[in-house]
């Protein structure tokens, strides 16, 4: 199986009067179109998503409807509170048993979470410092869904690699 982490478009800052909770953030005009020239560069790549799984977080989720949309995915997303800022990227090593069927699995997220998450899946710890900038992405083969195996690291790219590759 092939897990891309995605972290999710700019969203508004929290300091943002429009802001009631780091919950209801969502993605400004300029992420949003961003966002939409990342997934047109993803649909560049090809890639045959089996499912799109989300933090419930609006921003993380808007940017998985933009990736959705312009991939012409139909399946729907799926929101998973593992993808949560604050929770355990254990739990969420765990949960991708439930996935076992997909061959390209996309979890749209939140940094330092997705860093972390990254670091678990590549080395069995969170040792390593992997930074997703807003709106990259990463894949990371898995073999093994027990984490007995670290997986592979095949490829990231900024969402400004991203961007450019929707000319392709």
């Amino acid at each position: 199986m092939n897990v891309y982490l995605m972290r999710h478009g700019i969203a508004q800052t929290k300091d943002d009067p429009k802001v009631q909770s780091d919950e209801e953030r969502e993605l400004t005009k300029k992420g949003a179109k961003r966002t939409r020239r990342v997934a047109k560069g993803l649909r560049a790549l090809k890639i045959p998503f089996d499912r799109i799984v989300t933090s419930p977080l609006a921003r993380a989720r808007e940017t998985a409807e933009i990736v959705a949309e312009i991939l012409d995915i139909e399946e729907e997303l799926i929101e998973a509170p593992e993808l949560a800022p604050q929770a355990s990227v254990e739990n969420l090593a765990a949960r991708l048993a439930v996935y076992r069927d997909c061959r390209e699995l996309l979890l749209v997220g939140h940094q330092p979470f997705l860093g972390k998450a990254a670091s678990l899946l590549l080395c069995r710890n969170q040792g390593a410092e992997i930074d997703l900038k807003k709106g990259g992405v990463c894949c990371i083969e898995l073999n093994e869904l027990d984490m007995k195996k670290p997986g592979v690291f095949r490829w990231m790219l900024t969402p400004r690699q991203l961007r450019k590759l929707r000319y392709s």
